[in-house]
């Protein structure tokens, strides 16, 4: 089973000086239907096998969320039980906007990355926590983990086998399928200010 991502992109005026309510702009789906594992751990820390500082992971449900938002995460909550949402937090565009998307992760990618020997050079084909071929190759025993350091690679049949450690641009790629979310805040920050939008987002299995 999958896990999947849903939310809002909300905004508040300033209203001077006083606390202005928060309010929705648009529903995630409107913007992204991915299921990108790497981008969810770079970005909220969920499925983070690739091992990336995750940009703002764990902050729950904000308590001064708009109300389309608190209804609709209410009613889920409702359909799925407690355990059926997780990964509950938030992030705003004045701290997207503050990524350095060349920061490495902080160990290499949990799976090793498979490749094989084309005419026009290695391809990528797919990455794996685990694969029979390669746990018989170096002697692991089955759900054994082990740490490989940067770089390591086995060539086992045709298929190379390489440590690789990534890059946040490499799990939300530029230009890729978080784009229009980011140029949907981008135009509301320029208007309400950077602080003054954010996306909530919640993962369901």
């Amino acid at each position: 089973m999958g896990t999947d991502i849903s939310g809002f992109v909300e905004y508040r005026a300033p209203q001077g000086g006083q606390e202005p309510p928060w309010h929705t702009a648009h529903d995630l789906d409107s913007f992204y239907e991915g299921r990108n594992y790497d981008a969810f751990g770079c970005l909220f820390g969920v499925r983070n096998y690739a091992n990336f500082r995750p940009m703002a992971a764990g902050r729950g449900l904000p308590a001064d969320a708009s109300a389309t938002v608190g209804a609709r995460f209410a009613q889920l909550a409702e359909w799925c039980g407690e355990s059926g949402l997780h990964g509950t937090t938030w992030i705003t565009w004045a701290e997207v906007k503050t990524v350095d998307w060349d920061e490495p992760a902080e160990k290499p990618d949990s799976r090793l990355h498979q490749y094989r020997q084309t005419s026009k050079g290695l391809r990528m084909t797919g990455k794996s926590s685990w694969s029979p071929a390669f746990a018989e190759a170096v002697g692991l025993e089955r759900g054994e983990e082990r740490e490989w350091p940067e770089g390591s690679e086995w060539l086992i049949g045709d298929t190379l086998y390489r440590s690789v450690t990534l890059r946040r641009r490499d799990a939300v790629t530029e230009p890729g399928e978080w784009q229009p979310v980011w140029a949907a805040m981008k135009t509301l920050g320029a208007r309400h200010g950077d602080d003054n939008v954010r996306l909530v987002v919640w993962f369901d299995d």
